[in-house]
């Protein structure tokens, strides 16, 4: 797990520094309530009696002509049928928080980092004897991914993304709750600065 930390990092700083040799240098300034944006996103994971949705509101600040940087909050509802491997069914609804990072290396596409930490109320079903459990867990997860979009600074942004859990926290909301795996979140979102400029 560290390891692939280490190399998403060792990578995006890799593109930034790449990036920022090439585009034009920005004159530095202050804080720019121009830069400022806030936005949500919607994302969704299926797969195999597999379910996720989830609403996740943003705020976030454009660095420079590459770079976004934000806080992120997430409230997210799962569901994972009964399979012949696990004979229970799982409802969970999560809420939490994080931060974001979005790296634009070319106008239309973004690579992005969040990091979040959740809060999961879960209940396990046993279809047999109609039994259930209510559980209150909580989990660090660690999302990576690339998506495509537009990026406009002082008017909007849009974008699409998926995104994986590279943490290994067995009770992650983004995480097939028998065998522990990764599963995809795809994220669709939309936003706009603050003071948008006038055309």
């Amino acid at each position: 797990m560290k390891k692939c930390v280490l190399i998403i990092i060792i990578f995006l700083t890799t593109v930034l520094t790449g990036f920022a040799q090439m585009e034009k240098p920005e004159e530095p300034v202050g804080f720019d309530r121009n830069r400022v944006f806030i936005g949500t996103s919607l994302n969704l994971g299926l797969s195999n009696r597999f379910f996720n949705v989830g609403l996740n509101p943003t705020i976030g600040y454009s660095l420079n002509n590459w770079v976004d940087v934000g806080i992120a909050t997430n409230f997210n509802y799962y569901s994972q049928s009964a399979s012949v491997f696990n004979s229970n069914s799982y409802k969970n609804f999560n809420y939490g928080g994080g931060a974001f990072l979005r790296v634009w290396p070319v106008s239309f596409l973004h690579l992005q980092i969040q990091p979040e930490y959740n809060w999961i109320s879960s209940s396990v079903t046993d279809p047999i004897s109609g039994q259930t459990t209510r559980l209150k867990l909580q989990a660090p997860s660690m999302l990576a991914g690339i998506g495509y979009g537009s990026r406009e600074i002082g008017r909007q942004l849009s974008y699409l993304t998926i995104m994986i859990d590279l943490n290994q926290a067995v009770n992650s909301p983004y995480r097939d709750g028998i065998a522990g795996d990764p599963q995809p979140i795809f994220r669709g979102g939309f936003g706009f600065y603050l003071n948008s400029k006038k055309k």
